[in-house]
């Protein structure tokens, strides 16, 4: 995921059409950040993982966070990365499709994503059984997300019915992937506001916890925040 955004930004920086380059003409700016935007918010909630990780042999808590929050986590980021590296291979053009560059490669292999870590239906069960055999591990989930309430109102609405313990332990299974989407959404804000960018985080929160977010990368529906996501994510950038 990351590395097609690079890609992506690094062309629109250097490709001018129209008399500007790429990257300056408001509706790519749109889609290049809404795609920084989903590259942030994955690789945030998958340093948020790995510190538990680190603490889990120590914290029991964090432990039973790992458990779950891992199957959370591949499930969601193993779903978007295909449609991130489509729309950046996009942002190339026809450049993007010709093995000349790395894109194809990177198009080719973003599917395989949700087969060596687990296809889509099996980490959303592991998640659903892993709150039926260990209510632990609803706790620590309820913990996490809860940690970060009252500094966005979009996000403390999001969540307001979805960590309560009847929603977590009643889900059915039929409903079970949109249930960790949302699952999967919650921990990526709560991961972007706790790591202290409140302009990223808020601009996460607007995007993608409202009714109003569109289903296509390119959507969003302020301007917030995008020149902070674009240098940040610049090849080079120190």
């Amino acid at each position: 995921m990351r590395k097609a955004v690079t890609e992506a930004i690094h062309h629109a920086t250097h490709r001018s059409a129209f008399g500007r380059f790429l990257i300056d003409q408001p509706l790519m700016r749109n889609v290049l950040a809404d795609l920084c935007l989903e590259s942030e918010a994955a690789t945030t909630l998958s340093m948020r993982l790995a510190h538990a990780f680190d603490r889990s042999r120590d914290d029991t808590r964090e432990q039973k966070f790992t458990r779950i929050a891992t199957a959370i986590a591949k499930y969601w980021i193993t779903k978007r990365t295909p449609a991130v590296v489509a729309e950046a291979l996009e942002c190339l053009g026809g450049n993007g499709y010709v093995e000349e560059s790395p894109l194809p490669r990177l198009y080719r292999d973003a599917p395989l994503n949700s087969l060596w870590e687990g296809a889509g239906n099996v980490q959303c069960l592991d998640v659903l059984r892993a709150m039926q055999k260990d209510p632990g591990t609803v706790e620590a989930l309820q913990q996490e997300i809860a940690s970060a309430r009252g500094v966005n109102s979009i996000f403390d609405r999001f969540i307001e019915s979805l960590i309560s313990t009847k929603q977590m332990e009643t889900n059915a299974e039929f409903g079970a992937r949109w249930f960790v989407e949302k699952l999967a959404l919650a921990l990526q804000g709560a991961a972007l506001i706790r790591s202290g960018n409140q302009t990223i985080a808020d601009l996460f929160c607007s995007a993608r916890l409202t009714e109003k977010l569109g289903l296509a990368f390119g959507t969003l529906q302020s301007t917030d925040g995008v020149a902070l996501l674009l240098e940040r994510s610049r090849p080079g950038r120190k």
